[in-house]
């Protein structure tokens, strides 16, 4: 039997959808504010790509919902090595990792963000881990690019198709300062991971001030295009920030603002918020890609649900992003990972981005 560790967060990425910009210490108040669990499902969704080798496989995880209950939803045998307190903590975390290291896993499957990828380095696992995109702040280049993408890397390395590994980064933004829209990022230590660029996520890369100009213009084209008596969802990043410049008003950068006809009508909405505004009259997203990575959902903005998706529909979705930040992805398509399939795959294929003052690049989106 090979051995497979398995370690679930819980709580990762309860804090996305609810506006708090993260789960660190907040699980309760996200909980409270009516959001749910999302790492279990995701967990789930990349132990399937390894159901075919059910049989020879032993999962080595952590008792109750940091494992054993998600990887025995699907009928794979558990080894639970370690027994968390309720509810867990990132102390649960270290020692469960530990754990599992130590009853000779041969590659650890883990769910959450980069905060649970600090708790890894904490512990000093040695061995190969991959992780599973559960969390709201997800800019560490350890996990795949979705979660079925991390149960496939899992079983190359198992069935020995990818036998190399590397070193990557693990970085974490400080939450407090970032609900205060200061980004403080710090490296924390590397992981090993297998070596495929084809499945892992690549590193967040920040907008240098040179960008400046070009996401005024960006902006300008956007502003120019805005149609009055409509509402206008403004996603997290720099270059829409710059439209917000633009238009003379003060909302946030790493949340979602909502305007109307030139002015600001709410800041920092939840998806209840957004859900709720949609219904009101016509509404129109604004997003822009993560730098260097090229998500367009699911990393950092899971307030913008597959529901919300849905409703608004592709033909009302702005993409806002320079040639530099397209250029940098080499041809890579820029992504799409809400958790709702069908929403990734209505957002799948070619669309236009603004790159400029009366300019456009046909870009490509991949929801699978």
């Amino acid at each position: 039997m090979k051995k497979v560790g398995l370690l679930v967060n819980p709580v990762a990425g309860m804090g996305g959808s609810v506006g708090l910009k993260g789960t660190d210490g907040l699980a309760e108040e996200a909980a409270k504010r009516g959001a749910l669990p999302r790492s279990p499902k995701r967990a789930e969704a990349a132990l399937k790509a390894l159901l075919p080798m059910q049989d020879e496989l032993l999962i080595l995880c952590a008792s109750g919902d940091m494992g054993q209950s998600e990887a025995e939803s699907l009928g794979f045998d558990t080894e639970a090595v370690y027994a968390p307190a309720d509810p867990t903590t990132a102390a649960d975390t270290v020692a469960a990792a530990r754990a599992i290291e130590n009853a000779g896993a041969e590659i650890l499957l883990f769910a959450g963000g980069d905060g649970t990828a600090r708790n890894l380095v904490t512990a000093g696992v040695a061995i190969p881990v991959i992780g599973i995109p559960a969390g709201v702040k997800i800019h560490s280049p350890v996990y795949a690019v979705r979660p079925e993408a991390a149960g496939e890397l899992a079983a190359r390395v198992l069935k020995g198709e990818r036998k190399r590994t590397k070193q990557a980064e693990v970085m974490d933004i400080d939450e407090d300062a970032w609900r205060a829209d200061q980004v403080s990022t710090k490296l924390y230590g590397l992981l090993t991971v297998p070596d495929d660029r084809s499945l892992l996520q690549h590193g967040k890369a920040a907008s240098p001030a040179s960008e400046a100009s070009q996401h005024a213009l960006i902006a300008s084209e956007m502003a120019k295009r805005m149609k009055k008596g409509c509402y206008y969802l403004i996603g997290p990043g720099t270059t829409t920030k710059a439209l917000l410049d633009g238009l003379g008003l003060e909302g946030t950068v790493l949340g979602v603002d909502l305007v109307e006809d030139g002015k600001l009508v709410q800041k920092d909405l939840c998806e209840a918020d957004i859900l709720q505004r949609i219904a009101e009259r016509e509404t129109f997203l604004v997003l822009t890609p993560t730098g260097g990575q090229g998500f367009l959902l699911g990393r950092g903005n899971q307030q913008i649900s597959g529901e919300v998706v849905k409703r608004l529909g592709k033909d009302h979705l702005f993409v806002l992003a320079t040639k530099e930040k397209l250029f940098s992805l080499q041809g890579r398509p820029l992504l799409a990972d809400t958790g709702d399939l069908e929403a990734d795959a209505l957002l799948s294929g070619y669309m236009r981005a603004i790159t400029g003052l009366g300019e456009e690049q046909m870009i490509r989106v991949s929801g699978t």
